[in-house]
This record gives C-alpha cells, structure tokens and sequence, in this order.
C-alpha cells in the first residue's frame, strides 16, 4: 500500500518518560482497529491529541535503547495500515529511582559520579539519605545521613557541601562520609552555589540569600521574595548569581544578582521554575513549564531566547557530566539522556 503519511519533525528532540512530544506531521488520520498512532522503537505512545498536521504524544516508559545504542530512538507513525519515515528522538536512560530529590543533583569534580539525595518531609528522618552513583551505575549509601538534604555544591578543592532544610545547616561532607556543621542559623536553606573566590551561598525559602566565608561565617547578601518551594542558585559564566524560586503564578523569572547584592530579572515567563545550570558557552538550561509545556527550557545568553529542549513532567534539578550528558531529576527518579553539552561542573 503506498505510504501517505510523513513525518515531519519531533519537537523537542530530548525527553523522559512521560514526556509530551510534539509532531509535525502530514496526512495523519486515526483507526484504532488498525493499530495506527505513533510508535518509538516499536512501542506505542498514548496520543493525547492530533489532527492531520499535528500529533501530541506521551514518550513510553521502556523506550531507553530499545532499538539503538546512546538514547537514540527510531519514531514514526502507523496511519490507515500505512507507515512514515522515521525521524530521532533521545530517550531518557532511567539511573535510580526511589529517590526524594528536591533540587539539583550534583556531579563530584573527581570522579564524575552523581551525588543524590533521599530528603524526606521537613523534619522527617530517614536512615540513608545521601547516595553517589558512579560511572558503572553502581548506587553507595553514604555512611553518615542528612537530615532532609537538599542542595549539593562541591567547592574548587573537591569537598562536597549539603543543606539540610529542617534544622538550617550546611554541612561538609569529607571524602570517608563524614560530616560536620559548616555553617547553621541558614533558615529554611535550600540552593547552594560556591562563587569564583571560594565563596558559598546559599537560599533560605523564607526570602535570604546567605553569603558564607571559607571559614563558615555568615552574612547576609540580598533579599527576596519567599519560594512555596526551593530556592534554586547558580553562579553563571559572568559570575553573577542566578536564581529561581518557584511560585505558583505561569510567568515567573530567572533572577541575576549583582555582585552587591541587587537583583533584576534575566528572564520572564515560566511556570514553576526549579533547578538550572549553565553550559560552558553561556546559555542557561531550567526545569520549568514554558508556553504550556513541562521540561527543561534553553536560555540563549542575556536572555535574548528560550526554547523547549527536554519533554518531561515532575523535573526538580538538572546537571551536566564531564562527558557531555545532562542528568535530569524528577522528584522520585534520576535519568541521563546524551546531550553532547559541556557543563560547568562547580
């Protein structure tokens, strides 16, 4: 029978499972008694609309791989006994789950394994909470828990750094496991970011951003408006501060902070935005919703751009490995998806 259905383009060309794609298409039409819809790799995807141009559809959960190597995924559809070209999407390789992440997870500098966290409700204590997932996939309880870890930042000499929400500390974390207090008084502390100098901050949800010496003494930095959830920071290529703290309105903003402490808005117009991180060539990726679609969104540099770059529901934090891949976090599940993009790890 001749082929009367194309495919056009997948957009965007990243997801995780349960992501909504969007495909440009030609010539689609629907018969259920015929099998038809939109197939990755051989298995369906739950279509939640479409006409004969235009198809959106869920990204299935057991795609990763399943007929390629690296993430890479054959899609194409199924219309009236007929079938399309095919075009690539990348997959989400799910590495843990059980997890409770609440911002980013974190890279450590000397290995490239990812560091993960188990948080728990406020005040809520778990017997393991930290974990480190090494480049074989092998996952470690560090010996020593945290109560309700939140943000991870590891300074310029490699030691690793977490905050614990319920009692407002910032601990370091040495290379055995062990901890010890680094700074308290933090509030409900949240995103941790280390500046250029040494210099860590960090976000209590109540509205402070924290400054903290090399020697854990604390100051106050700046002021903002309190988050119904976690504070979020980075330190961008120009070594301002960036931050997001997510509310509850469609058209919230990534916020910049001057090295004095003042605040303007690098960019308008996302849903909920969480976890963010930079690329070494200055663009900024969030886990936010943008224009009515969940996943993680590409700033271009200055905030001239946006676009939609993962598919994905649920995403909290998000980071990139020395190899190029973005490791995204969901609230309760970890995933890598092949990027090609080179992060900044600190």
């Amino acid at each position: 029978m001749e082929n009367s259905v194309r495919l056009h383009s997948v957009d965007p060309q990243y997801a995780i499972p349960g992501g909504e794609i969007s495909i440009a298409c030609e010539g689609f039409r629907y018969d259920p008694a015929l099998a038809d819809g939109v197939y990755v790799d051989g298995v369906p995807c739950r279509i939640v609309g479409a006409s004969t141009r235009r198809i959106l559809a869920i990204v299935p959960d057991d795609v990763w791989g399943a007929g390629s190597s690296k993430g890479k995924n054959q899609i194409y559809l199924q219309s009236l006994g007929n079938v399309s070209n095919t075009a690539e999407i990348t997959a989400g390789r799910k590495l843990a789950d059980g997890m409770h992440i609440v911002a980013n997870p974190a890279v450590d500098p000397s290995d490239d394994a990812i560091i993960l966290t188990r948080s728990g409700s406020r005040g809520q204590h778990l017997p393991a909470t930290l974990f480190r997932l090494d480049p074989a996939g092998n996952i470690d309880e560090f010996p020593h828990s945290v109560l309700n870890p939140t943000g991870i930042a590891f300074d310029a000499d490699g030691d690793m750094f977490v905050s614990n929400r319920a009692e407002g500390d910032v601990y370091s974390i040495d290379r055995s496991g062990s901890t010890s207090v680094f700074a308290s008084g933090l509030g409900i502390v949240t995103g941790l970011a280390f500046d250029r100098h040494g210099w860590l901050y960090a976000g209590d949800r109540a509205g402070t951003i924290y400054r903290i010496t090399p020697s854990g003494e604390t100051e106050t930095f700046t002021v903002m408006e309190a988050s119904v959830a976690a504070y979020h920071l980075a330190f961008g290529p120009d070594g301002r501060l960036y931050m997001t703290a997510p509310g509850l309105a469609s058209h919230d903003s990534v916020h910049v902070i001057d090295h004095e402490g003042f605040d303007e808005k690098y960019f308008r117009g996302l849903g909920r935005p969480q976890g963010l991180a930079f690329d070494k060539a200055g663009n900024l990726y969030v886990a936010a919703c943008f224009k009515g679609r969940h996943g993680i969104v590409k700033i271009g540099q200055g905030g001239a751009s946006c676009e939609h770059i993962v598919a994905g529901n649920g995403i909290v934090g998000l980071c990139f490995t020395r190899t190029g891949d973005m490791i995204v976090a969901t609230g309760d599940c970890v995933y890598s998806l092949p990027c090609g993009i080179e992060g900044t790890l600190l």
